[in-house]
């Protein structure tokens, strides 16, 4: 059985290395499987992309800024909300290429910003080729949204947009709701990597008569476990007193992210003074991000090596993750795989990963007062006990072995129905 990932990015951003991760874990499994992406950025064999001389990588790059201009231009000359819609009104048909005409399996991934239209989507599944989809975000289930938020018209038709400039009974996002329908088909099947995301989904008209199934992402335990945390912290020059308190995301300044919430709790923590904050992920255009936080801290830039990673996260207290929602929750797992307890709104994706007052703390949303509660409450009871319990949670429910089997459960039915149809 030959599988085929397809993923915008090859390990850019939360969704791409959850894509990645998988692909690794299924080749340590002996499938057969490659990684079709927008962007190869290593060398890796199993990663392939179509865009393999500088004439298709302009052309890619064309479809990008076409997608995000013509965001631009429909939505009143607005920058704003400019990355946090995809409309799909551009990209590249891939159907015809051998890795996608030779595999038993197509999975898709995150492919927005220029990858795949939703004419290429559609195009795939012409093919009559069995499809996963695994939704990383909203946008599958809503029409350009990636997230909904608050907003529930994807429940009966998006029209009237929040995310809009002007938006209206027959705006763009009515529009792109219409083109959207052919995902209305029992035969496609959708993965969700959290139980939150699959219940907001399963409320989508569009997904009325798709079957979702809750597959988590998978953690590597092999590369995400407790290091040396006394040789760590003296490699890293922390003391013995500091309370060291890890925050990382792909984009920093992303607003969803709550950094301006932290920013107060550490404020307001009783052990501001000892506290030492470790930050990494990207910070764009925002010269102005750093200033006053209220503690000591370090800026680790973006971290590509999950082993620098690793040691990170075995040297903290607890990391948290004051997002407002959150998908899964990615950096949190990995935190709990290197033994280090976690703080986190119970508003989202969060929920399947801590156990609230047994490996974390579960912040009750949206008060956001009592983020400082849930962060003090960890530095007072972290222990070895509770180390152990977040380093059980994640080899029990996210380990590659795990999640490994429930992909290949999932694939081999989809193929042997497959085969039973021809």
């Amino acid at each position: 059985m030959k599988v085929v990932l397809v993923s915008t990015y090859e390990r850019k951003g939360g969704a791409a290395i959850a894509c990645y991760r998988l692909k690794e874990a299924l080749l340590k499994e002996g499938v057969d499987v490659m990684l079709l992406t927008a962007y190869k950025t290593s060398d890796d064999p199993t990663v392939i992309t179509p865009f393999d001389t500088r004439w298709k990588r302009l052309k890619n790059r064309f479809h990008f800024y076409k997608e995000r201009f013509s965001i631009f231009i429909k939505n009143g000359f607005s920058r704003k909300n400019l990355f946090a819609v995809s409309i799909a009104d551009s990209g590249t048909d891939i159907s015809a290429l051998p890795v996608i005409r030779e595999a038993d399996i197509i999975h898709l991934h995150w492919v927005n910003q220029g990858f795949l239209s939703l004419q290429n989507i559609h195009q795939l599944i012409k093919l009559g080729k069995p499809m996963v989809f695994t939704m990383h975000d909203m946008w599958y289930c809503t029409s350009i949204c990636h997230h909904a938020r608050s907003c529930d018209r994807f429940m009966s038709i998006c029209r009237e947009c929040p995310y809009l400039q002007y938006p209206g009974a027959f705006d763009l996002s009515y529009k792109v709701w219409l083109k959207k329908q052919f995902l209305r088909n029992p035969d496609i099947v959708f993965t969700s990597v959290s139980r939150w995301l699959a219940k907001r989904a399963g409320e989508s008209v569009l997904m009325e008569t798709n079957k979702i199934f809750v597959i988590p992402n998978v953690i590597d335990t092999e590369v995400f476990y407790p290091r040396d945390r006394e040789k760590v912290r003296m490699s890293l020059g922390i003391s013995d007193n500091s309370k060291v308190v890890v925050f990382g995301a792909a984009k920093l300044n992303d607003e969803n992210k709550g950094f301006k919430l932290l920013k107060q709790s550490l404020k307001d923590s009783k052990y501001c003074r000892e506290i030492n904050l470790f930050l990494f992920g990207e910070i764009k255009r925002d010269k102005d991000f750093l200033k006053d936080i209220p503690c000591n801290y370090r800026y680790l830039g973006e971290i590509g090596n999950s082993e620098d990673l690793a040691r990170i996260y075995s040297a903290a207290d607890v990391t948290v993750m004051p997002s407002h929602y959150e998908t899964f929750g990615q950096t949190l797992a990995e935190s709990m795989a290197c033994g280090t307890p976690v703080v986190a709104f119970n508003s989202s994706g969060q929920t399947d990963i801590i156990d609230h007052l047994e490996n974390g703390y579960l912040v009750t949303y949206p008060f956001t007062s009592d983020f400082v509660e849930g962060m003090d409450w960890v530095l007072d009871h972290t222990n070895p006990e509770m180390r152990k319990k977040c380093i059980d949670k994640i080899k029990r429910c996210f380990s590659r072995d795990v999640i490994v089997r429930q992909y290949l459960d999932l694939y081999h039915d989809l193929f042997v129905k497959d085969q039973l149809r021809k």
